[in-house]
């Protein structure tokens, strides 16, 4: 029989996984991950995301040897190895996962098809999720979501052979050339891992994540804590969505007063596992998002203003603004934040700072150990107000510490130098009287930054700016083209004259 090549890449498991099982029907199976330098040395690639992957890759190997087969690792750029490992022991066909990553990686997928084309080599890519590749329209795109999530998951290949070939060695950061990691709360990789974060979420953590969700107090317990094994291909979008499914069927059949909570919390879950694969479709359909903006009305609003003290200020979690600086500090070191904390640091940084969100987007791409481009960088452009078909949410960093944090239980446990500041004073510390300042061991100014802009006025320019912006001919020209490309719909489009 025929030797395959299955090349792995963002669904490092062996459940639900169709190209290996499909390899493993015809023949031989070289299981071949690549450690890629163009990849690696990306500006929005991080060590942590690089441990993550190891960690990963070790259970994948010992889950193919298990199985009878191996895991070839290999260094260097895709087409360059793939050429070698045809030299090494011809191979007949490659196969793969579809993916939606960065450009580079789009690039990259180019070359390597060109490759198999040259060299008249079947390269077959099959779906990994509800993302959709060549999308006419995103007329009933939900359905066609639904319709994926209801099919059979993938069984693992009863036994696995692999011809003989030096497997080679996971990569330690420094022979990839990483500076060391600096995340130390992070979770860890693999796909078993994966598995026992679901099913913690699903019978014991999850049953107030619909009202938990929002508050970094609560969320980084309440919430899956799934988006990382998700990023990295640990576990399939069906594979949650199916147990998911049939956890809330079993709450309807019990119907406990001491499960209150879980019906409401599992709906809320499950719609949002569309809403992943829908902003990746955005990226899938138009790879250019990680670059300009979706609606180009709004080119040159942000681009020459770029301030790097404001910049380095909100990295650095110096803001003078307690909930944002504790974000900012959280993310260095867990390099996680609940999506309403994430909305609010694009948000603080695109309209109260007026960065551009490509600077942004790359440092924040850098810091989250569930990188995922396609739903990054749509976010990035949503939440900095640049589609011009989603309402432009101008968050309060007051108000949300009122709402989300009001003792200052994350804050404090992030901004160490606001720990004794009375909680009254704690949304806006450059309030409090000098005597409060001197009581609680923190004056402004010296232990804990003045506010890095006036939040009145910032939010009064930005409110102005944006809808200047948004109401100038050049963006409503374009507004149906965009929302014809990525508009959320289940049912077909209706265009409306000066929608």
């Amino acid at each position: 029989m025929a030797t395959q090549v299955v090349w792995f890449k963002r669904d490092l498991r062996v459940r639900d996984h169709a190209p290996l099982y499909e390899a493993a029907q015809r023949g031989q199976v070289i299981c071949l991950y690549i450690y890629e330098p163009s990849q690696i040395a990306a500006p929005d690639f991080d060590a942590a995301h690089q441990v993550f992957i190891n960690e990963s890759l070790k259970v994948l190997r010992a889950e193919l040897r298990r199985l009878g087969g191996e895991l070839t690792l290999r260094v260097g750029e895709a087409v360059e190895v793939l050429e070698g490992v045809m030299l090494e022991h011809p191979f007949e066909h490659l196969w793969a996962h579809e993916e939606t990553e960065t450009y580079s990686s789009y690039v990259r997928d180019r070359r390597v098809r060109a490759w198999t084309k040259m060299r008249e080599l079947p390269f077959t890519e099959l779906p990994t999720n509800g993302v959709i590749r060549r999308l006419e329209t995103r007329d009933g795109w939900a359905k066609q979501w639904q319709r994926r999530m209801q099919q059979t998951i993938t069984p693992v290949p009863k036994e696995l052979s692999s011809p003989k070939l030096n497997c080679g060695r996971i990569q330690s950061l420094k022979s990839l050339g990483l500076p060391p990691n600096t995340k130390f709360l992070t979770p860890t990789g693999g796909e078993d891992c994966a598995h026992l974060v679901l099913k913690s979420f699903l019978y014991e953590r999850g049953q107030h994540y619909r009202s938990e969700m929002s508050s970094p107090v609560t969320a980084f317990e309440s919430s899956s804590r799934l988006s990382p094994y998700l990023a990295w291909g640990n576990i399939s979008v069906r594979q949650v969505y199916k147990a998911a499914l049939a956890r809330k069927e079993e709450l309807k059949e019990t119907a406990r007063e001491e499960d209150k909570g879980w019906l409401p919390s599992l709906t809320s879950f499950l719609s949002r596992l569309r809403w992943h694969d829908h902003f990746i479709q955005k990226l899938e359909q138009e790879p250019g998002l990680e670059f300009y903006n979706t609606n180009r009305g709004f080119d040159g609003l942000r681009e020459n203003e770029f301030s790097l003290e404001r910049f380095d200020a909100w990295k650095a979690g110096r803001t003078g603004y307690p909930m944002i600086d504790a974000c900012m500090r959280c993310l260095q070191e867990t390099g996680w934040l609940n999506f309403r904390m994430r909305a609010m640091v694009v948000s603080f940084a695109s309209y109260h700072l007026w960065l551009h969100w490509r600077e942004t987007g790359l440092y924040l791409g850098k810091q989250w150990i569930d990188w995922e481009p396609g739903i990054h960088w749509p976010q990035m452009q949503m939440q900095s107000g640049v589609t011009g078909i989603n309402t432009v949410r101008i968050y309060s960093p007051r108000k949300q510490v009122e709402d989300q944090d009001p003792k200052g239980i994350f804050i404090k446990h992030w901004v160490p130098e606001l720990a004794e500041v009375p909680d009254a004073y704690l949304p806006e510390p450059h309030t409090m009287p000098t005597m409060v300042q001197e009581m609680a061991a923190c004056i402004i100014g010296k232990d804990y930054p003045e506010p890095i802009v006036d939040p009145k006025e910032a939010y009064a320019e930005a409110k102005r700016r944006m809808r200047e912006a948004k109401f100038s001919p050049e963006v409503q020209a374009l507004k149906d083209e965009v929302y014809e490309r990525h508009g959320s719909r289940a049912t077909p489009s209706r265009r409306r004259k000066g929608w």
